[in-house]
């Protein structure tokens, strides 16, 4: 761990201050590498310190002659990601739908939904907090952000925030009664099991559990005997050579189960090697639409993100 000690010389924002100042008294490091959101995340962490005092406000303003003392462990400082973790700040063109109790935001692929134990690394839930705060610095406190489902690492598209715990129950049930639509686009390698073509449409039902063995990563199937019931339906919209574009429409919401349901007929999403899929840069699934009644209002709201570049021809 190592103790960095800074003079203020005019008042300014610690979050600021330390963007300018901090990467001078860092050994062979520029202000490139010292991102606005390491700096957030150093100070929500409660690892800067104000006239003695642990300060937790990227916003604190600061006066002349105050003494800021950063603690940093480097190591964990500059290691927050996996190496195709991608940087990642959440701003407005990413917002999807925003009101006082909801925010649905584009997720890309590569980060994930929610703190992994890996310290630091970035993840949407974080990146939620952080541009909420930026919109009302004044906040004392980090704003509250609640996570309602979640998107695989690989995977893009709508996901869904509440701003506000008084909406949690509702939409929580809402998940949990299916009442809420969700569509995905899966971009799958055809194989000569597939019996499906272009304009098909079909379902894939039956029980799902876990397949491997809790010390090997997680692989799901389809069971005769336990697990749970799970439904999907699928479209295929486009295909080209040995590649189907399929839209998916959950009817249920069990762990991989796009993935288990298209490979069980001849259809594994590109990338998804774990379920005999091709390989690719990714796991080709992109959340492209959540339909919901609002929480309050009970009016209906329909989201949609843009489908990624290869997810259409």
């Amino acid at each position: 761990m190592k103790k960095i000690r800074l003079k203020v010389e005019k008042s300014e924002r610690l979050d600021s201050f330390l963007q300018k100042f901090l990467p001078q008294k860092m050994q062979n490091v520029n202000s490139l590498q010292v991102s606005n959101s390491k700096i957030r995340r150093l100070i929500i962490s409660g690892s800067v310190l104000v006239d003695g005092k642990i300060c937790k406000r990227p916003s604190f303003i600061l006066y002349e002659d105050s003494s800021v003392i950063c603690n940093i462990d480097e190591e964990k400082f500059f290691f927050e990601k996996k190496p195709n973790d991608i940087e990642y700040e959440l701003t407005l063109k990413d917002v999807l739908y925003e009101d006082d109790v909801l925010i649905i935001v584009n997720k890309p692929a590569f980060v994930p939904t929610e703190k992994t134990i890996v310290e630091d690394r970035i993840n949407m839930h974080q990146c939620v907090v952080e541009y909420l705060w930026r919109k009302e610095p004044a906040l004392r406190n980090a704003p509250y952000v609640g996570i309602m489902h979640r998107l695989d690492r690989e995977t893009s598209g709508t996901l869904l925030f509440t701003k506000s715990r008084t909406v949690n129950s509702c939409i929580h049930n809402a998940f949990e009664g299916h009442s809420i639509k969700k569509t995905y686009r899966a971009v799958c390698s055809k194989n000569s099991e597939c019996k499906f073509y272009k304009g098909s449409s079909f379902y894939v039902e039956g029980n799902m559990n876990r397949i491997s063995p809790k010390s090997s990563a997680c692989k799901m199937g389809l069971v005769k005997n336990g697990g749970l019931f799970s439904k999907t339906n699928f479209t295929i919209v486009d295909e080209e050579n040995s590649l189907c574009y399929v839209d998916c429409f959950l009817e249920t919401g069990r762990t991989h189960q796009i993935r288990v349901h298209l490979s069980s007929v001849g259809l594994p999403l590109l990338g998804d090697t774990l379920y005999g899929g091709k390989e690719a840069e990714r796991i080709m699934l992109h959340a492209q639409s959540l339909e919901l009644l609002h929480p309050l209002t009970k009016e209906k709201i329909d989201v949609k993100a843009p489908l990624p570049l290869g997810f259409s021809l």
